[in-house]
């Protein structure tokens, strides 16, 4: 890892307060912007990635707009080299990374970042990922007070933070159903469409992931928290139809749920794609059977791939076009609420964004103490709410009764 002068002052031991790896691809340059914009004038961050001339190209233009940054440190660090990962996550208090599809190129950094007591934090999607590094790393991570948090992206800091906020408009000590219903108008970018192709293609490695994490997590006592696969059915709540979503997201919302008491004694979570006519739900669900489908040939997926590459996305016109909206019905204790969490364009601004301010958040704001694998909720809860809703990310109650 090679660093720039002037960067020894230490802080708590370490010489950065945040580095951004990955800071070369569409979402790394995008939360650098971000960070270079928002980031408070004490704070000592860093680029870091594989190639020193496309990280020096990211500064120079950061430093276009913003002239403080020509002196802001590259940190050099190969995803495949260990050595060079230790030594990143060494240099730094929160690491924050953008490098996918993590379940190729993610776990030697969650190691690094367990063994070094370094905070860590991804905008993964892959439940795969998240299990492998739940199994491998949690518990170093426990030793040394590292904070591993997943999908802090659009995966999964919407639906996690929105559920969150709804349980505290419900009841204490009862019974709580939440039912979550996204809706979005925007596009992918390359290093998505590589991510949803690998997991699609993966089946029975994310089977196996999930059952070696149920042998090792410890389970509730005199508690339930879940998130089944709904049915498909009309909503009458949102007035769309609704298809139940196997992502991520509702496995997040359930492990918040089993980790904070607020939840109640017994909590329910149910996820859906909200979409406006019958025939868009059919060729919506037939699309994404030809994807999975097709992700099946290896021969198939890599074509796929080279047509559409990781550090390739919509342009700002396009993004600023683009928008998102979920919305909850929350029920318990004889009273349901509606609440919406909505934004922008939710891969990629808006996703730097949740990614930078989840990272500003672990390093400056009063937490509650934590380690190990945790959720954006239990980790960062009502601060990142605060973060987010002064950033332009709309967090309300639509209406109660």
């Amino acid at each position: 890892m090679e660093t720039q002068d002037g960067t020894t002052v230490e802080r708590g031991g370490r010489a950065y307060d945040v580095v951004l790896f990955g800071a070369t691809g569409f979402v790394g340059e995008l939360t650098a912007e971000y960070l270079a914009a928002h980031a408070p004038d004490d704070c000592r961050w860093a680029l870091a990635g594989r190639n020193r001339g496309k990280l020096e190209a990211v500064r120079d233009r950061l430093a276009a707009r913003w002239p403080r940054c020509a002196d802001l440190p590259l940190l050099q660090a190969d995803a495949e080299d260990t050595g060079s990962l230790h030594e990143l996550a060494a240099a730094t208090r929160v690491l924050a990374t953008t490098v996918g599809p993590y379940v190729w190129y993610g776990d030697g950094l969650v190691a690094a970042c367990a063994e070094a007591g370094t905070d860590y934090l991804d905008l993964t999607g892959e439940a795969e990922f998240v299990d492998r590094t739940y199994v491998l790393h949690d518990a170093r991570a426990r030793e040394t007070g590292a904070r591993i948090v997943h999908a802090c992206g659009f995966d999964s800091v919407p639906h996690d933070l929105g559920a969150y906020f709804t349980v505290q408009q419900l009841p204490e000590g009862v019974p709580l159903t939440v039912d979550g219903f996204v809706r979005a108008g925007a596009i992918f970018s390359g290093g998505t469409f590589a991510s949803a192709l690998t997991a699609f293609g993966r089946g029975r490695e994310i089977l196996r992931a999930a059952h070696e994490r149920r042998l090792h997590e410890p389970r509730l006592v005199a508690r339930r928290a879940r998130a089944p696969l709904g049915a498909p059915r009309f909503s009458t709540e949102t007035g769309t139809w609704a298809l139940p979503l196997p992502t991520l997201d509702p496995q997040v919302v359930a492990r918040s749920a089993a980790a904070l008491d607020r939840y109640g004694p017994d909590f329910r979570y149910r996820h859906y794609a909200s979409v406006r006519t019958l025939p868009m739900a059919l060729g919506g669900t037939a699309a994404i059977g030809v994807g999975v489908g097709a992700a099946q040939l290896p021969a198939v997926r890599r074509w796929l791939m080279s047509r559409y590459e990781p550090g390739q996305g919509p342009s700002a016109e396009r993004r600023a076009r683009s928008w998102f909206t979920v919305r909850f019905v929350g029920e318990g204790g004889g009273r349901r609420v509606f609440t919406e969490v909505s934004g922008g364009d939710p891969g990629y601004d808006e996703t730097a964004k949740m990614l930078a301010e989840s990272a500003l958040c672990l390093a400056f704001d009063p937490l509650p103490k934590t380690a190990g694998q945790v959720t954006t909720a239990v980790a960062m809860g009502d601060a990142l709410i605060a973060r987010l809703r002064a950033a332009g990310i709309r967090f309300r109650v639509a209406d109660a009764r």
